[in-house]
């Protein structure tokens, strides 16, 4: 959700680049994790906030800008079980991730392998027989179905 890129101050605040949609979206969090793939440590946020284009953290027990710099490079997460439910017709990408895509004729187009965002609309990367690239919207897609691992295509297997 974010890489922390400098400390900030004096006083163990860290300068953390998020990458949620909106800056503010790491605000909510009482817990971060901080760390890379397989090293990972839970860290109480004292108190965050949106500084300009960044967030200003202070986490509990980082208390000098010696131990603040100690963390920059590492990355932030969030626990997936601290994420809110989904409302309606959403989904988080990485809940679509790995799910298999079946088009209206029933031929599997194969499995998302991740999504990603452009001007006009998001964007599924289905790996099977070869890599597609799919429009996420309504006219494409025609049900996710979260349980049974599927996501139903009107999409040709010919595109």
């Amino acid at each position: 959700m974010g890489r922390v890129v400098a400390p900030h101050g004096v006083q163990g605040w860290i300068k953390v680049q998020p990458f949620t949609q909106e800056q503010k979206g790491l605000l909510g969090y009482s817990q971060w994790q901080v760390g890379h793939e397989g090293a990972w440590r839970t860290w109480p946020v004292v108190e965050a906030r949106v500084h300009g284009a960044v967030v200003v953290a202070k986490l509990a027990g980082v208390d000098d800008r010696d131990q603040a710099a100690a963390f920059q490079g590492q990355r932030i997460a969030v626990a997936r079980s601290e994420f809110p439910p989904a409302a309606g017709q959403e989904y988080y990408w990485a809940d679509l991730a790995g799910l298999q895509v079946v088009n209206a004729e029933g031929v599997v187009l194969g499995k998302v392998l991740r999504l990603f965002e452009t001007g006009a609309n998001d964007v599924m990367v289905v790996q099977g027989d070869r890599e597609r690239l799919l429009p996420f919207i309504s006219t494409v897609i025609r049900s996710v179905d979260l349980a049974a691992g599927t996501i139903s295509v009107d999409w040709s297997a010919e595109y």
